[in-house]
């Protein structure tokens, strides 16, 4: 990832920050994460939150047995893993403290779904963090997503610029916070 993004090691620490800033230490409530992928990046934050009722979902099989397989190694118990779409959770309104999303925003096909339903699920007062791809800030960067990413369906337009994710998410949410690190940008939203 640090290479095809060209990032640095100091930029990739920062991304790793900005994307789980919203998360605080010893946090212990309900999280929800969608989608988990392999569960590379944010398994090892779990680590640190053993007392925190976590549920991670992913829309593909593939990726929540790879993620299952990576918790076990890592001996985490406190994850639930489910299959689903972001476009129709299947949680009561208000459910969750923390709804986490790392790199799936650039993915879902339904964006607007996606962020109704993160939005539903989250408690007044919670928060929506986690981080995207957003295009307009590396030529080469929004080349390779257009004619590699798009094209193996890694990624689905539209994307977000920096300006307009921030406009989206101060409709949605009470308080916004975005960080950017070259063509990724943070996010911690309060609702």
């Amino acid at each position: 990832m640090k290479y095809l993004w060209q990032l640095s090691d100091e930029d990739y620490s920062k991304f790793l920050n900005q994307a789980f800033d919203g998360i605080p230490d010893n946090f212990n409530g309900r999280l929800l994460e969608i989608p988990i992928g392999t569960g590379v990046l944010s398994l090892p934050v779990y680590q640190n939150l053993p007392d925190a009722d976590i549920i991670s979902m992913d829309y593909s099989d593939k990726m929540l047995n790879a993620a299952r397989n990576n918790a076990k190694n890592q001996r985490l118990n406190n994850i639930t893993f489910l299959q689903g779409d972001v476009g129709n959770l299947p949680f009561d309104s208000e459910y969750f403290d923390i709804v986490l999303s790392i790199n799936g925003f650039h993915v879902f096909t339904d964006k607007q779904a996606a962020y109704n339903e993160t939005h539903r699920v989250l408690k007044y007062g919670g928060t929506f963090c986690g981080c995207m791809y957003v295009k307009g800030k590396n030529k080469w960067l929004d080349y390779f997503v257009k004619h590699f990413c798009e094209r193996f369906n890694y990624f689905t337009p539209p994307y977000e610029t920096i300006e307009s994710l921030n406009e989206l998410l101060c409709k949605i949410y009470s308080r916004v916070k975005i960080t950017n690190i070259k063509s990724f940008a943070g996010f911690v939203c309060q609702k």
